[in-house]
């Protein structure tokens, strides 16, 4: 099982597809001090990219996409995990929600050296809470 698991918020941006683009975008985050716990970025239609941002605090974020002009999508809430990198690390989690009947909608996870893990996964909003409750979710 994850060591740490706590909820986290998403947003999408919409940026051009060229590049510097993704270096520009992340400068301007660390200009204002705007932390991630993670992104994840991919073509999305004709010149474009679909970038996922979360943000250690959403208001920083959200803040500096005001001050630029950038249009965030609504913001989602999913969790973060965080634990010892082995084999089936997350499947603990996983039969968890399985047994409680909640669905993981999506997922993104990757060993992080040091024998850590990281993933970032999504449930359907309405099951937020029980999935927040049945894995002691911050």
């Amino acid at each position: 099982m994850a060591k740490g698991i706590r909820k986290v918020n998403t947003y999408v941006l919409h940026a051009n597809d060229r590049p510097g683009e993704g270096a520009h975008l992340l400068k301007t985050l660390k200009k204002h001090d705007v932390n991630l716990l993670a992104l994840t970025a991919f073509p999305a239609g004709a010149g474009g990219s679909q970038v996922e941002l979360i943000p250690q605090d959403s208001a920083e974020l959200e803040a500096v996409a005001r001050r630029y002009g950038w249009k965030l999508s609504k913001k989602k809430t999913g969790f973060l995990a965080q634990g010892r990198d082995r084999a089936g690390a997350l499947g603990k989690l996983a039969e968890k929600l399985g047994k409680a009947g909640i669905n993981i909608t999506a997922v993104d996870a990757i060993a992080a050296g040091a024998d850590r893990y990281g993933a970032v996964f999504w449930v359907r909003p309405k099951d937020l809470d029980k999935a927040a409750t049945v894995l002691g979710a911050r």
